[in-house]
């Protein structure tokens, strides 16, 4: 409460003592980024909820889609539903309080933790207080300092002159200061009560820490500023560090690795001990214990031991089982998790730039940072131009902060939003504040998915019907026995008043008692809701292989409803091989490679122009050979096409001084760069980018001698049909175009930094078409999406003529399909887009918020939609949309963290098998859905049956936990993990309202269940002369053991029913699936062993071969009957679509019985 305290009191000090120009924005941002900075932050650490803004807004976009998401919470009456994206609390607390559970820590494990999800928003809220009111103190010191002229060496003694002339406040604000930052907080005051930042540590490591921490400039001036330091480090700010495998080493010792701590996975046996909080099966144990006490007693201990030792073997069993499979779905979700924390980066060593993974950085590397980045450690500013980071995540404060020479402090974790640049780094891991956060918050345990919360639903209504049926048993059984219609256990006879004994009689209610919790644990389907986990965590393995890493669990769901794609051009549909192919300058097309008929001077112009206007590097091997070219695809391009016409990157650069740099962005389709030449002073203004774009800007023209001449409306429009030409070819145009500028034109100082490129009127240049060839397979990934019922858009920022030809070779732009601007889209209105949409095929020239635009649209039209990106700026389509797919080897970290599922290829044809795998999982479940409610009607049935008319029941407790354990566990494994096939590619989406129980599945179920229930009832009641065992001694126990057979082999082959249970052929691929194989051979050893061996544990007798032939027969019978059952037509519309849903209020169900009724009328 003081700390909270604290921190508002120094908010209003601080507004106090800034001048206007600083508090001005800090004021009107400080109510909404206190919070607004925390959803940012947590959602780039939390998996499950996703980076929640885009980058800038102020978090408009954020805070109107969650609103929408509360408001749709409200609305809905269905308890078990959820939003597919950021569910709010409200929701997720509804349906597990709805929820039937027996065991709540294992049904729960893999759900959002709310209580852990608040107290990280609490530990956010404090560290983004304390950082900004740092920040803001250190503001008004520097204020203090120029108005006053107060002597300063460090922060700590202008605070305590502070505090003497301003009271209490200001050291409330340090002793929050020292708070925030543990290796401050732990060090030893100086005599005026005040850390001195130089007397922090004696260690290097500790003095870097403070120095980002404090953002000291007098510390890093009395360390020797940049040169001092990179002398210490034993690094050069041009090469970096030298690559030397054990110098590295050396250095992740000394100064730490990029890591933090993580909890510790837990161990095999803390799974055992979550199986074991489940109620029922403490019960059973306490039965099993009971009975082996009664039955010793009774029978002595070589024959009284065998009743309470099987329970309690079979419990153990069940609990085993669970455990080994619930360990082994969660070391697959830590194997993604570490791949997710995997951030590729890109450092200088020994003078080349390499990429390496995060955890790879140390201390003195040179890191190199473009739009989207995340910085991975905290560092100082060495080079780069335009550099603005996004500190929302450290800080809360939304506006981006300019880094410079003159504010050289990079923190760990924030984004880069606009420009490059080159960072020294100081600390890493631990020795970062952001480290420290993210060990402190750690990682959400899990999330809840839609599907999972629905089978959650069913699973209460099928466990609500059961645990009736079971009490009614128990009543029943218990009846029956006290009125002597029922023996009682261990073969002790029927229950006599006065004669029969206490012990005896304790015996068989615990036997009944068993019987009844057994019904129980049979009856509520627990595995259900657990088989999506299985199912999840299945396809994310199986994902990643095919090149696609799921960063939400409910992504892979979405991804199979998913009715259209909006998909990317550069990269996705084509290689990102660029190469230029066609060069048209000085009037005319040249040869690539060489330039013939061209002045000396033009091509030095035309070399700076390449050269200086880009942020590619070229790496020339010592050993000679071909330079290497490192940046992005369009960049490299042009640069080796340079260095085919003879160009020396690095000499060009260094003959120049950059003055100001304006990089590319999807909105401005151009980049700009400002150089002075070092010998004649000359200033030049060089832009490049789409060529409609620059050659708008263009008045003038470079002839080949170097002479400038008109660019006359004839020029113009024969400049433009060459460009159409290009973009006909599928290629990329790319133009170049230049000024000179005045040296008093350029501003200096700080006013440098914020000025802005002139734009024109500029000197037409050159003109490149860039061939990015499309991707083998993409035309028949396309053609598989249009089979599935998916519509395949393409929007790029090319022009409309490249995006036509691109879109028609790969298939997208198709007969009665059209191709539009985004500028004509974005003025469409509302009506019209809507009207327009389902004909649009290409938006060419499309800005982000074109991008954003359309999805929301298509949203509005009921349509569930995929969205490819990989820029900074497509991050609010990638969050908006039912499915962000960001590319991996192409998309920044801002879009990453904004996505659902990262393209590691980059590849369309991946995000077709991403398609496959989210039809499959729901498939998957359905079959065992399918499944399990057989077992679950079948059993419950004869068990109720058989002890309502004779007081027994043919499935004894030990037998029905080994059923359980076919259906449930063996079960979810067995059909779950069913690999996905192109069949699935062959029907319509899956409706995100279609219901789980399809009428398909009804029929077969009740095919299957009725069958079972026939057979074995007439077993239990005609069996002993069916099967010619009358006046036998044992005849009871062989019929019970012929019923238990034949219903565990009609659950063995009716699981090989449950894989295609709308398909004839029932063992198409079953081969294949080598797991589903080899559970249904071990199920059918283990039942073998239990009949044949365990005839004590499993209370049956060993059987002739003519009993096991029947059994077979009777399991056999059921693939016949599903075969044509298949033939009976069932109707479209939902047999259980309302009656499954009792958890829909009453006014729900009313309305949903008016729409029925009201549809029939019509």
């Amino acid at each position: 409460m003081l700390h909270r305290m604290s921190n508002s009191r120094v908010e209003q000090v601080t507004h106090q003592s800034l001048p206007s120009s600083l508090s001005k924005n800090d004021h009107l941002n400080s109510s909404r980024t206190s919070f607004l900075g925390q959803t940012h932050v947590k959602g780039s650490l939390s998996d499950d909820q996703g980076s929640a803004l885009p980058p800038y807004n102020g978090g408009s976009a954020d805070e109107t889609h969650k609103d929408v998401d509360n408001s749709d919470a409200e609305e809905s009456d269905d308890i078990f539903s959820i939003p597919p994206k950021h569910p709010p609390n409200p929701s997720l607390q509804r349906w597990r309080k709805a929820t039937l559970v027996l065991n709540a820590t294992r049904r729960f494990r893999y759900t959002s933790d709310l209580e852990q999800r608040e107290k990280r928003l609490r530990r956010l809220r404090t560290t983004t207080h304390a950082v900004r009111a740092a920040q803001r103190f250190q503001k008004l010191i520097t204020h203090n300092e120029q108005c006053n002229g107060l002597p300063s060496h460090t922060v700590d003694r202008v605070s305590g002159s502070l505090s003497q002339r301003e009271g209490a406040p200001v050291t409330e604000l340090v002793s929050v200061k020292r708070e925030a930052y543990p290796c401050i907080a732990s060090a030893p005051p100086t005599s005026n009560g005040f850390v001195s930042s130089v007397g922090i540590s004696d260690t290097l490591p500790n003095q870097l820490a403070a120095l980002l921490q404090e953002r000291d400039v007098h510390l890093l001036q009395e360390l020797g500023n940049l040169e001092g330091l990179a002398r210490a480090l034993e690094t050069s700010l041009d090469n970096g560090l030298k690559e030397d495998a054990q110098f590295i080493a050396k250095r992740r010792d000394e100064f730490g690795s990029n890591t933090y701590p993580q909890a510790s996975h837990k161990p095999f046996y803390s799974f055992v001990f979550d199986a074991c909080k489940d109620p029922t099966l403490v019960i059973l144990m306490l039965c099993a214990m009971l009975s082996l006490g009664f039955g010793i007693k009774s029978h002595g201990i070589k024959e009284g031991w065998y009743d309470g030792a099987s329970i309690a073997f079979a419990v153990i069993l069940v609990v085993l089982v669970t455990s080994i499979s619930d360990y082994r779905q969660s070391l697959q979700f830590l194997n993604l998790n570490d791949e997710k924390r995997n951030i590729p980066v890109h450092v200088i060593r020994g003078g080349k730039k390499i990429q390496i993974s995060i955890f790879n950085i140390v201390v003195g590397d040179l890191v190199s940072l473009n739009i989207g980045d995340q910085v991975p450690a905290d560092g100082l500013f060495v080079s780069g131009h335009s550099l603005l980071l996004d500190e929302s995540s450290m800080t809360g404060e939304s506006e981006p902060v300019h880094i410079y020479s003159k504010n050289p402090f990079v923190l760990s974790g924030c984004k880069v939003a606009d420009g490059y640049g080159t960072i020294l780094v100081t600390g890493v891991g631990m020795m970062t504040e952001w480290g420290r956060l993210m060990s402190e918050l750690g990682e959400e345990p899990g999330e809840e998915t839609p599907l999972q919360v629905r089978l959650n639903g069913v699973a209460t209504f099928v466990g609500q019907i059961g645990l009736s049926v079971a009490v009614i048993v128990l009543l029943i059984l218990l009846i029956f026995y006290f009125t002597g219609h029922k023996e009682g256990a261990n073969g002790s006879g029927k229950y006599k008043p006065h004669h029969t004994s206490s012990t005896t009689i304790l015996n068989s209610i615990v036997d009944i008692l068993a019987i009844a919790i057994t019904i129980v644990v049979v009856a509520v389907p627990e595995g259900l809701p657990l088989a999506v986990t299985l199912s999840l965590a299945y396809a994310m393995k199986k994902m990643m292989v095919d090149r696609a890493l799921v960063r939400r669990l409910a992504a892979c769901e979405t991804m199979g409803s998913a009715t259209t794609i909006c998909t990317d051009k550069t990269g996705t549909l084509t290689l990102n091989a660029m190469n230029v192919v066609d060069v048209w300058l000085a009037d005319k097309y040249r040869e690539v490679e060489h330039l013939t008929d061209i002045s000396e001077g033009f091509q030095s112009l035309l070399f700076e122009a390449i050269a200086q206007n880009s942020n590619a590097s070229v790496f020339n091997p010592p050993g000679g050979g071909d330079p290497e070219v490192m940046g992005s695809p369009t960049e490299k391009a042009v640069v080796i096409w340079g260095l085919k016409m003879g160009m020396d990157f690095n000499r060009t650069r260094s003959a120049s001084e950059i003055l100001q740099v304006e990089t590319f962005n999807s909105i401005k389709k151009k980049a700009g760069v400002v150089v002075k030449e070092f010998q004649c002073g000359k200033v030049r203004v060089y832009w490049k980018g789409a060529a409609e774009i620059v050659l708008g800007n263009c008045e003038t023209m470079l002839d080949a001698d170097e002479s400038i001449i008109p660019l006359t409306a004839l020029k113009m429009s024969e400049v433009k049909n060459v460009i159409e030409g290009m973009a006909a070819k599928s290629l990329r145009c790319i133009a170049f175009g230049f000024r000179e500028v005045s040296a008093e034109e350029v501003p200096s100082g700080e006013q440098l930094d914020v000025w802005k490129i002139p734009e024109g009127p500029l000197t037409f240049m050159a003109l490149v078409g860039i061939k990015d060839p499309c991707r083998p397979g993409v035309e028949r990934a396309v053609q598989k999406c249009q089979s599935a019922g998916i519509k395949v858009r393409m929007l790029t920022g090319d022009n409309i003529m490249t995006a036509k030809a691109i879109a028609t070779e790969c298939g997208i732009l198709t007969e009665g399909g059209i191709a539009i601007e985004g500028s004509v889209f974005r003025n469409y209105t509302e009506n019209q887009r809507k009207r327009e949409l389902p004909k649009i095929c290409v938006m060419a020239r499309s800005s982000p918020s074109d991008k954003l635009l359309m999805v929301q649209t298509l949203k509005a039209m009921g349509d569930v939609v995929a969205v490819t990106g990989d820029g900074t700026n497509d991050a609010p389509a990638l969050h908006d949309a039912d499915i962000g797919l960001a590319m991996g080897i192409e998309g920044t970290e801002v879009a990453k963290e904004s996505s659902d599922i990262i393209i590691l290829d980059d590849n369309f044809a991946t995000v077709v098998k991403v398609v496959r795998w989210g039809r499959s999982i729901y498939v998957n479940i359905q079959k065992f859905i399918q499944f399990q409610l057989t077992v679950n009607v079948a059993a419950l049935t004869i068990n109720f049956i058989a002890a309502v008319s004779s007081g027994d029941v043919p499935l004894t407790a030990v037998q029905l936990l080994w059923v359980n354990l076919i259906m449930d566990t063996l079960g979810a494994l067995a059909l779950a993990t069913e690999p996905p096939t192109d069949e699935l590619l062959e029907r319509p989406p899956v409706g995100r309202e279609e219901p789980l129980i399809s009428n398909t599945m009804v029929r077969n179920l009740l095919l299957q269940a009725v069958y079972q229930v026939v057979v074995l009832l007439t077993l239990q009641f005609r069996g002993k002369h069916l099967l010619g065992l009358e006046g036998r001694a044992d005849a009871k126990d062989i019929n019970n053991t012929v019923i238990f057979n034949a219903f565990v082999l009609c659950q063995l082959f009716n699981e090989v029913n449950a894989r295609k249970p709308q398909k004839l052929n029932i063992f198409d691929g079953l081969l294949q699936h080598r797991l589903f194989m080899g559970i249904v051979l071990s199920t059918l050893v283990l039942q073998v062993i239990i009949v044949e061996f365990l005839n004590e544990f499993a209370s049956t007798v060993k059987l002739h071969w003519k009993f096991w032939l029947l059994c077979i027969a009777i399991g056999f019978l059921s693939w016949p009957i599903a075969f044509v059952g298949k033939f009976i037509p069932v109707p479209e519309k939902p047999w259980l679509g309302v009656r499954l849903r009792p958890w829909r209020t009453r006014k729900t169900r009313s309305n949903e019985l008016f729409e029925s009724s009201d549809g029939n009328g019509a």
